[in-house]
Protein backbone atom coordinates (compact mmCIF):
# COMPACT_ATOMS: atom_id res chain seq x y z
CA UNK A 1 0.00 0.00 0.00
CA UNK A 2 1.39 3.40 -1.01
CA UNK A 3 0.95 5.53 2.10
CA UNK A 4 2.29 8.81 3.44
CA UNK A 5 2.65 9.13 7.22
CA UNK A 6 2.73 12.43 9.07
CA UNK A 7 3.62 12.81 12.75
CA UNK A 8 3.62 15.22 15.63
CA UNK A 9 4.36 14.64 19.31
CA UNK A 10 1.94 11.97 20.49
CA UNK A 11 0.10 11.35 17.21
CA UNK A 12 0.63 9.91 13.72
CA UNK A 13 -1.65 9.54 10.69
CA UNK A 14 -1.11 7.54 7.48
CA UNK A 15 -2.99 8.26 4.24
CA UNK A 16 -3.52 5.60 1.53
CA UNK A 17 -2.71 7.60 -1.60
CA UNK A 18 -4.50 5.14 -3.90
CA UNK A 19 -7.94 6.13 -2.58
CA UNK A 20 -7.45 8.94 -0.06
CA UNK A 21 -8.46 6.83 2.94
CA UNK A 22 -6.78 7.21 6.32
CA UNK A 23 -5.04 3.86 6.69
CA UNK A 24 -4.01 4.41 10.32
CA UNK A 25 -4.32 6.93 13.14
CA UNK A 26 -2.41 6.35 16.38
CA UNK A 27 -2.59 8.52 19.50
CA UNK A 28 -0.05 8.00 22.30
CA UNK A 29 -1.32 9.06 25.72
CA UNK A 30 -0.85 7.91 29.32
CA UNK A 31 1.54 5.20 28.15
CA UNK A 32 -1.05 3.76 25.75
CA UNK A 33 -1.42 3.58 21.95
CA UNK A 34 -4.97 4.35 20.87
CA UNK A 35 -6.10 3.41 17.36
CA UNK A 36 -9.68 4.63 17.01
CA UNK A 37 -10.18 4.00 13.28
CA UNK A 38 -11.27 0.83 11.46
CA UNK A 39 -9.80 -1.09 8.52
CA UNK A 40 -11.98 -3.66 6.76
CA UNK A 41 -10.79 -7.25 7.34
CA UNK A 42 -10.32 -7.86 3.59
CA UNK A 43 -7.95 -4.92 3.01
CA UNK A 44 -4.71 -6.35 1.60
CA UNK A 45 -6.31 -9.59 0.36
CA UNK A 46 -5.48 -10.61 -3.24
CA UNK A 47 -7.71 -8.61 -5.58
CA UNK A 48 -8.83 -11.77 -7.37
CA UNK A 49 -10.28 -13.08 -4.10
CA UNK A 50 -12.78 -10.20 -3.94
CA UNK A 51 -15.84 -9.52 -6.11
CA UNK A 52 -14.67 -7.94 -9.36
CA UNK A 53 -17.31 -5.19 -9.34
CA UNK A 54 -16.26 -3.72 -5.97
CA UNK A 55 -15.31 -0.02 -6.10
CA UNK A 56 -11.70 0.62 -5.08
CA UNK A 57 -12.94 2.53 -2.06
CA UNK A 58 -14.60 -0.65 -0.77
CA UNK A 59 -11.59 -2.82 -1.68
CA UNK A 60 -9.38 -0.55 0.49
CA UNK A 61 -12.06 0.51 3.02
CA UNK A 62 -10.24 2.22 5.88
CA UNK A 63 -10.34 4.87 8.55
CA UNK A 64 -11.90 7.99 7.13
CA UNK A 65 -12.36 9.35 3.63
CA UNK A 66 -14.15 12.11 1.77
CA UNK A 67 -17.38 11.28 -0.05
CA UNK A 68 -18.09 13.73 -2.89
CA UNK A 69 -20.81 13.02 -3.71
CA UNK A 70 -22.21 10.94 -0.88
CA UNK A 71 -23.59 7.52 -1.93
CA UNK A 72 -24.80 7.32 -5.56
CA UNK A 73 -22.84 9.32 -8.15
CA UNK A 74 -25.81 9.87 -10.45
CA UNK A 75 -25.04 13.36 -11.77
CA UNK A 76 -21.42 12.99 -12.89
CA UNK A 77 -20.15 9.47 -13.59
CA UNK A 78 -18.07 8.10 -10.70
CA UNK A 79 -17.99 5.09 -8.33
CA UNK A 80 -19.97 4.90 -5.08
CA UNK A 81 -19.06 7.94 -2.89
CA UNK A 82 -17.27 9.63 -5.81
CA UNK A 83 -13.69 9.89 -7.01
CA UNK A 84 -12.25 11.33 -3.77
CA UNK A 85 -13.02 7.98 -2.07
CA UNK A 86 -11.92 5.77 -4.98
CA UNK A 87 -8.97 7.27 -6.85
CA UNK A 88 -5.43 8.56 -6.43
CA UNK A 89 -4.19 11.56 -4.50
CA UNK A 90 -0.77 13.22 -4.73
CA UNK A 91 1.25 14.76 -1.91
CA UNK A 92 1.85 18.41 -2.85
CA UNK A 93 3.07 19.86 0.46
CA UNK A 94 4.64 18.23 3.52
CA UNK A 95 6.23 20.48 6.12
CA UNK A 96 6.76 21.21 9.80
CA UNK A 97 4.74 24.03 11.33
CA UNK A 98 5.41 25.87 14.59
CA UNK A 99 3.85 23.20 16.78
CA UNK A 100 3.39 20.14 14.59
CA UNK A 101 3.07 19.02 10.96
CA UNK A 102 0.94 19.89 7.96
CA UNK A 103 0.46 18.00 4.68
CA UNK A 104 -1.57 18.87 1.60
CA UNK A 105 -2.81 16.26 -0.90
CA UNK A 106 -4.50 16.87 -4.25
CA UNK A 107 -6.97 14.57 -5.97
CA UNK A 108 -5.74 13.67 -9.48
CA UNK A 109 -9.28 13.80 -10.84
CA UNK A 110 -11.64 16.74 -10.73
CA UNK A 111 -15.11 16.69 -9.20
CA UNK A 112 -17.76 18.66 -11.11
CA UNK A 113 -14.81 20.48 -12.68
CA UNK A 114 -13.35 21.46 -9.29
CA UNK A 115 -9.84 20.71 -8.03
CA UNK A 116 -9.94 19.06 -4.59
CA UNK A 117 -7.29 19.46 -1.88
CA UNK A 118 -7.08 17.55 1.42
CA UNK A 119 -5.21 19.39 4.20
CA UNK A 120 -4.15 17.32 7.24
CA UNK A 121 -2.73 19.05 10.32
CA UNK A 122 -1.33 17.48 13.49
CA UNK A 123 -0.30 19.50 16.55
CA UNK A 124 2.16 18.43 19.21
CA UNK A 125 0.41 16.69 22.11
CA UNK A 126 -3.06 17.25 20.65
CA UNK A 127 -4.92 13.90 20.34
CA UNK A 128 -6.70 15.14 17.20
CA UNK A 129 -6.45 15.02 13.44
CA UNK A 130 -7.52 18.39 12.00
CA UNK A 131 -8.78 18.10 8.41
CA UNK A 132 -9.85 20.60 5.79
CA UNK A 133 -11.06 19.94 2.24
CA UNK A 134 -11.01 22.68 -0.37
CA UNK A 135 -12.90 22.63 -3.70
CA UNK A 136 -11.55 25.21 -6.16
CA UNK A 137 -13.52 26.18 -9.25
CA UNK A 138 -16.00 23.85 -10.89
CA UNK A 139 -19.67 24.29 -11.70
CA UNK A 140 -22.98 23.06 -10.30
CA UNK A 141 -23.09 21.71 -6.76
CA UNK A 142 -21.64 18.82 -4.78
CA UNK A 143 -22.74 16.90 -1.69
CA UNK A 144 -19.98 16.02 0.78
CA UNK A 145 -19.60 13.69 3.76
CA UNK A 146 -16.69 12.70 5.99
CA UNK A 147 -16.77 8.94 6.57
CA UNK A 148 -14.83 8.07 9.75
CA UNK A 149 -15.32 4.49 10.93
CA UNK A 150 -14.43 2.98 14.25
CA UNK A 151 -14.57 -0.63 15.42
CA UNK A 152 -15.37 -2.15 18.82
CA UNK A 153 -14.71 -5.52 20.39
CA UNK A 154 -17.27 -5.11 23.16
CA UNK A 155 -19.67 -2.42 22.03
CA UNK A 156 -19.84 1.16 23.18
CA UNK A 157 -21.92 4.07 24.40
CA UNK A 158 -22.64 7.23 22.41
CA UNK A 159 -23.40 10.85 23.21
CA UNK A 160 -24.04 13.78 20.88
CA UNK A 161 -24.33 17.52 20.70
CA UNK A 162 -28.03 18.51 20.62
CA UNK A 163 -29.93 17.06 17.65
CA UNK A 164 -33.38 17.95 16.33
CA UNK A 165 -34.22 14.34 15.53
CA UNK A 166 -33.00 11.11 13.95
CA UNK A 167 -34.56 9.67 10.79
CA UNK A 168 -34.14 6.54 8.68
CA UNK A 169 -34.59 6.65 4.88
CA UNK A 170 -37.45 5.00 3.01
CA UNK A 171 -35.67 1.67 2.59
CA UNK A 172 -33.18 -0.36 4.68
CA UNK A 173 -29.66 -1.08 3.42
CA UNK A 174 -30.34 -4.83 3.36
CA UNK A 175 -34.03 -5.52 2.66
CA UNK A 176 -33.44 -9.08 1.35
CA UNK A 177 -33.22 -11.51 4.32
CA UNK A 178 -31.18 -13.92 2.22
CA UNK A 179 -28.41 -11.29 2.03
CA UNK A 180 -28.57 -9.48 5.36
CA UNK A 181 -30.64 -8.02 8.15
CA UNK A 182 -31.56 -4.77 9.88
CA UNK A 183 -32.99 -3.66 13.23
CA UNK A 184 -34.59 -0.24 12.76
CA UNK A 185 -37.90 0.73 11.14
CA UNK A 186 -37.77 2.33 7.63
CA UNK A 187 -38.87 5.07 7.24
CA UNK A 188 -39.11 6.36 10.80
CA UNK A 189 -38.03 9.28 12.95
CA UNK A 190 -37.71 10.21 16.61
CA UNK A 191 -36.62 13.22 18.62
CA UNK A 192 -35.66 10.85 21.46
CA UNK A 193 -32.45 9.07 20.44
CA UNK A 194 -32.94 6.48 23.19
CA UNK A 195 -36.31 5.35 21.77
CA UNK A 196 -36.07 4.89 18.01
CA UNK A 197 -38.73 2.69 16.30
CA UNK A 198 -37.62 -0.81 15.29
CA UNK A 199 -38.88 -3.02 12.48
CA UNK A 200 -40.31 -5.43 15.06
CA UNK A 201 -42.51 -2.73 16.58
CA UNK A 202 -40.46 -1.87 19.65
CA UNK A 203 -37.78 0.76 20.21
CA UNK A 204 -33.98 0.79 20.21
CA UNK A 205 -31.53 3.02 22.05
CA UNK A 206 -29.29 4.66 19.43
CA UNK A 207 -26.79 5.62 22.13
CA UNK A 208 -26.09 1.96 22.97
CA UNK A 209 -24.03 -0.08 20.46
CA UNK A 210 -24.68 -3.70 21.39
CA UNK A 211 -22.57 -6.44 19.84
CA UNK A 212 -25.43 -8.96 20.03
CA UNK A 213 -27.47 -6.93 17.51
CA UNK A 214 -26.39 -8.39 14.18
CA UNK A 215 -27.56 -5.74 11.73
CA UNK A 216 -26.86 -3.21 9.01
CA UNK A 217 -28.61 0.10 9.73
CA UNK A 218 -28.34 3.69 8.51
CA UNK A 219 -29.93 6.88 9.78
CA UNK A 220 -29.46 10.65 9.76
CA UNK A 221 -29.20 12.95 12.78
CA UNK A 222 -30.07 16.60 12.12
CA UNK A 223 -28.14 19.13 14.22
CA UNK A 224 -30.12 21.44 16.52
CA UNK A 225 -29.37 25.17 16.69
CA UNK A 226 -27.16 25.29 19.79
CA UNK A 227 -24.33 27.67 18.87
CA UNK A 228 -21.43 25.31 19.57
CA UNK A 229 -19.50 22.69 17.61
CA UNK A 230 -21.33 19.58 16.53
CA UNK A 231 -19.85 16.52 18.20
CA UNK A 232 -20.17 12.78 18.60
CA UNK A 233 -18.47 10.96 21.50
CA UNK A 234 -18.14 7.18 21.58
CA UNK A 235 -16.92 5.40 24.69
CA UNK A 236 -15.53 2.09 23.42
CA UNK A 237 -15.93 -0.36 26.28
CA UNK A 238 -13.28 -3.01 25.60
CA UNK A 239 -10.80 -0.49 24.23
CA UNK A 240 -11.24 1.83 27.25
CA UNK A 241 -11.05 4.98 25.20
CA UNK A 242 -13.21 7.83 23.97
CA UNK A 243 -13.44 8.60 20.25
CA UNK A 244 -14.38 12.20 19.46
CA UNK A 245 -15.65 13.53 16.11
CA UNK A 246 -16.32 17.26 15.70
CA UNK A 247 -17.64 19.59 13.00
CA UNK A 248 -18.98 23.07 12.33
CA UNK A 249 -22.77 22.55 11.96
CA UNK A 250 -23.03 25.53 9.58
CA UNK A 251 -20.80 23.60 7.17
CA UNK A 252 -21.88 20.01 7.91
CA UNK A 253 -25.43 20.08 9.33
CA UNK A 254 -26.12 16.33 9.50
CA UNK A 255 -24.45 13.31 11.09
CA UNK A 256 -25.21 9.95 9.50
CA UNK A 257 -24.71 6.81 11.57
CA UNK A 258 -23.87 3.49 9.89
CA UNK A 259 -24.25 0.49 12.21
CA UNK A 260 -22.40 -2.38 10.51
CA UNK A 261 -22.32 -5.39 12.81
CA UNK A 262 -22.39 -8.63 10.86
CA UNK A 263 -25.49 -7.55 8.97
CA UNK A 264 -24.30 -8.49 5.46
CA UNK A 265 -23.82 -12.13 4.48
CA UNK A 266 -22.39 -11.72 0.96
CA UNK A 267 -18.75 -11.14 -0.07
CA UNK A 268 -16.63 -9.36 0.92
CA UNK A 269 -18.64 -8.61 4.10
CA UNK A 270 -19.50 -12.28 4.71
CA UNK A 271 -20.78 -11.70 8.26
CA UNK A 272 -17.27 -10.69 9.41
CA UNK A 273 -17.65 -6.90 9.38
CA UNK A 274 -18.30 -6.68 13.13
CA UNK A 275 -18.54 -3.87 15.67
CA UNK A 276 -18.17 -1.10 13.07
CA UNK A 277 -19.75 2.32 13.42
CA UNK A 278 -19.55 5.02 10.78
CA UNK A 279 -19.92 8.56 12.19
CA UNK A 280 -20.47 10.46 8.97
CA UNK A 281 -20.72 14.25 9.22
CA UNK A 282 -21.92 15.86 6.04
CA UNK A 283 -23.90 18.20 3.86
CA UNK A 284 -25.87 15.71 1.81
CA UNK A 285 -28.92 13.61 1.16
CA UNK A 286 -28.48 10.02 -0.05
CA UNK A 287 -27.25 10.32 -3.65
CA UNK A 288 -25.93 13.24 -5.68
CA UNK A 289 -29.13 13.89 -7.66
CA UNK A 290 -31.22 13.69 -4.49
CA UNK A 291 -28.90 16.14 -2.75
CA UNK A 292 -29.36 18.68 -5.55
CA UNK A 293 -33.10 18.16 -5.91
CA UNK A 294 -36.16 18.51 -3.70
CA UNK A 295 -35.25 16.24 -0.79
CA UNK A 296 -36.73 15.85 2.69
CA UNK A 297 -33.83 17.58 4.43
CA UNK A 298 -34.01 20.62 2.17
CA UNK A 299 -37.73 20.91 2.83
CA UNK A 300 -36.89 21.20 6.53
CA UNK A 301 -34.31 23.93 6.00
CA UNK A 302 -31.17 21.74 5.97
CA UNK A 303 -28.58 22.38 3.24
CA UNK A 304 -27.53 19.27 1.28
CA UNK A 305 -24.84 20.55 -1.13
CA UNK A 306 -22.18 23.20 -1.68
CA UNK A 307 -22.43 25.44 -4.74
CA UNK A 308 -19.34 25.46 -7.00
CA UNK A 309 -18.21 28.22 -9.36
CA UNK A 310 -15.14 29.18 -11.37
CA UNK A 311 -12.91 31.62 -9.54
CA UNK A 312 -14.32 30.56 -6.19
CA UNK A 313 -13.34 28.05 -3.52
CA UNK A 314 -15.42 26.20 -0.94
CA UNK A 315 -13.92 24.57 2.13
CA UNK A 316 -15.10 22.71 5.23
CA UNK A 317 -13.33 21.37 8.29
CA UNK A 318 -13.55 18.27 10.47
CA UNK A 319 -11.81 16.84 13.55
CA UNK A 320 -11.22 13.24 14.75
CA UNK A 321 -9.62 12.42 18.10
CA UNK A 322 -9.18 9.81 20.82
CA UNK A 323 -8.30 9.93 24.51
CA UNK A 324 -7.92 7.25 27.21
CA UNK A 325 -11.23 6.75 28.95
CA UNK A 326 -12.15 3.92 31.31
CA UNK A 327 -15.49 5.08 32.71
CA UNK A 328 -17.73 3.36 30.16
CA UNK A 329 -20.22 6.23 29.99
CA UNK A 330 -19.72 8.97 27.38
CA UNK A 331 -19.55 12.64 28.41
CA UNK A 332 -22.68 14.69 28.92
CA UNK A 333 -21.15 17.82 27.40
CA UNK A 334 -18.19 19.02 25.34
CA UNK A 335 -17.11 22.66 25.09
CA UNK A 336 -14.39 24.09 22.86
CA UNK A 337 -12.25 26.96 24.14
CA UNK A 338 -9.46 28.65 22.18
CA UNK A 339 -6.68 26.27 23.27
CA UNK A 340 -8.43 23.39 24.98
CA UNK A 341 -11.50 21.18 25.09
CA UNK A 342 -13.54 20.81 28.25
CA UNK A 343 -15.18 17.39 28.64
CA UNK A 344 -17.83 17.04 31.33
CA UNK A 345 -18.29 13.43 32.33
CA UNK A 346 -21.53 11.69 33.17
CA UNK A 347 -20.51 12.03 36.83
CA UNK A 348 -19.99 15.79 36.51
CA UNK A 349 -16.20 15.60 36.60
CA UNK A 350 -14.48 17.98 34.18
CA UNK A 351 -11.41 17.10 32.12
CA UNK A 352 -9.46 19.46 29.88
CA UNK A 353 -7.36 18.36 26.90
CA UNK A 354 -5.34 20.29 24.32
CA UNK A 355 -7.50 21.37 21.37
CA UNK A 356 -7.40 24.06 18.69
CA UNK A 357 -10.74 25.68 19.40
CA UNK A 358 -10.38 28.14 16.55
CA UNK A 359 -10.03 25.45 13.89
CA UNK A 360 -13.71 24.87 13.21
CA UNK A 361 -14.27 28.64 12.84
CA UNK A 362 -17.83 28.65 14.08
CA UNK A 363 -20.01 31.40 12.70
CA UNK A 364 -18.25 31.97 9.39
CA UNK A 365 -20.49 32.32 6.37
CA UNK A 366 -20.98 29.20 4.28
CA UNK A 367 -22.29 29.14 0.67
CA UNK A 368 -25.71 27.51 0.38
Amino acid sequence: MDTVTIKAEGISVALDLAVGHIADMTVEADGRRLQPLHRAPWVGAPRESLPQDLPEGTVRLSGDFLCAPFSRADVEEAPLHGWPANSAWDLVEDSAIADGWRAVFRLRRKVMGAAVDKVLTLRDNHPFLYQEHVFSGGAGAISVVHHPMTVMQGGGSLAFSPKRYAATPADPLEPDPSRGRFLLAYPARSADLTRFPTAAGGTADLTDYRMQDRREDFLTLVEADHGGPGWTALARHAERDLMLVLKNPAELPVTMLWFSNGGRDYAPWSGRHLGVLGIEDGRAAVGHAASLGDNWLKREGVATAFALAEGRSVSFRHVIGAVPFAGGEPPRDIEAARDHMRITGADGMVREIAFDGDFLRLGRSVPA
